[in-house]
């Protein structure tokens, strides 16, 4: 993947080249420190992949793509996260808070092979509704991840997620007072979850653990456990409560 940098700060552009190095199949074959000679080195190297900064001396980062007639994958990189909803608005793969995690980098990057690198299509039977997709790098608790439902959406850190569960073909979401409804199944989530940290307590169910308030025994041998926040009291079913005694205890 060739890739241009777009900041106007050398040293940010400096960091990220860095960071960028521990990505063999990255090339970084340009930069930029302003809108205006970002698009010339769009024009002339037509990268794979752009590492965009929104605030820029003249145009913002937006504005340089609202010019553009065709643009390449774009990942933000920015130290503010009020224009979130914006960046994902206009299809970004990623958004990236400065300083840049390197585990964060990592998922922007298997997002952007994913895109990049997809087979075309075949006709081929497939086993379930998500089955098309590709693969993306797994989650950590430290993630903000993009939630819409119909007219609202959310920026929300997987760490403020303290449930999901399953409604009719949709998941709900549990985080502060919202309960958003999400177009992916719990084995897609689960997938892509941290299992050290969300627990698969059903077939209904996914908890995050840390926001376990208490454990009591339950019937033929199976937990029930109540989250902080609110939220419905958690059932495990016999065969998770053994694993979740095993993966916890002592």
């Amino acid at each position: 993947m060739n890739a241009l940098l777009v900041d106007d700060s050398r040293l940010a552009r400096t960091e990220l080249r860095h960071l960028l190095q521990a990505f063999p199949e990255v090339t970084v074959v340009g930069e930029a420190r302003h809108a205006q000679e970002a698009r010339t080195l769009l024009h002339e190297l037509q990268p794979d992949l752009l590492f965009l900064d929104i605030h820029m001396p003249g145009e913002t980062g937006f504005e340089l793509l609202a010019s553009l007639e065709t643009a390449p994958h774009v990942i933000f990189t920015t130290a503010y996260d009020e224009y979130a909803l914006q960046a994902f608005e206009v299809n970004a793969l990623d958004y990236l808070l400065k300083p840049i995690q390197e585990n964060r980098l990592t998922s922007a990057l298997s997002k952007a092979r994913a895109k990049l690198m997809v087979p075309a299509p075949v006709a081929v039977a497939v086993a379930g509704p998500e089955a098309e997709e590709a693969p993306v790098a797994p989650l950590t608790e430290h993630d903000q991840v993009f939630v819409k439902d119909g007219e609202r959406c959310w920026f929300v850190r997987l760490s403020d997620i303290r449930l999901f569960e399953i409604n009719g073909s949709y998941t709900q979401i549990y985080f502060e007072q919202h309960r958003p409804l999400i177009p992916r199944t719990l084995q897609h989530l689960e997938q892509r979850l941290d299992p050290r940290v969300f627990f698969r307590a059903n077939r209904q169910q996914i908890i995050n653990l840390k926001w376990v308030e208490s454990i009591e025994p339950w019937f033929s041998n199976t937990l029930k456990i109540k989250l902080r926040g609110g939220g419905p009291e958690v059932e495990v079913s016999r065969q998770q409560s053994a694993r979740f005694r095993e993966m916890l205890s002592l």
